[in-house]
């Protein structure tokens, strides 16, 4: 799917204070439930951080087809604390932790996840930030270097009791 359709298939806007259950009812379908953000956590970070959300919606039905979150902080390594915790954000943060990419199964191998990350990344440049962290299994490593990522090794994060690498992108400008 090229960049104009994904344009004009979906609308992309920061997430709305009304649509916290949505988005935690798709990260529960999007992640097992050791990795997945809860319901109250979603809540939080939504009541807290919505401009750290990107969502996608699909214009013909009104569903929230995926998003990208984070957080923002001074902070250089993802700590487990971030994806429990929204109070840690600090909106003048140098940096962005992301904590989650979420695309539901029927739009996912259509661009959107690169379509996310593309566009988040742009928006979060253009606000300053220096560098956008994360962490994801060896099984999607590939996935987010092709989306400019660096693999910078095993994080210190045992969220969910899994074993993760770190990835980041750093501003160019």
């Amino acid at each position: 799917m090229s960049n104009k359709h994904i344009s004009e298939r979906y609308e992309f806007r920061n997430i709305k204070q009304n649509e916290a259950e949505e988005a935690a009812e798709i990260e529960r379908i999007c992640f097992p439930p050791n990795e997945a953000c809860s319901k109250k956590h979603m809540k939080d970070r939504v009541a807290g951080i919505a401009d750290l959300f990107l969502v996608a919606i699909d214009k013909e039905n009104g569903k929230m087809a995926g998003f990208l979150n984070g957080l923002a902080t001074d902070d250089e390594i993802l700590k487990d604390e971030f994806f429990t915790d929204a109070s840690l954000h600090n909106p003048e943060g140098k940096n962005v932790m992301l904590l989650g990419l979420d695309v539901l199964p029927e739009y996912r191998s259509q661009g959107l996840a690169r379509e996310l990350v593309r566009r988040y990344l742009e928006r979060e440049w253009g606000r300053g930030r220096k560098e956008i962290i994360l962490t994801c299994l060896e099984s999607k490593v590939a996935m987010y270097e092709k989306f400019g990522f660096k693999d910078k090794g095993i994080a210190q994060s045992t969220w969910g009791g899994e074993e993760w690498h770190e990835m980041g992108v750093k501003n160019q400008n």
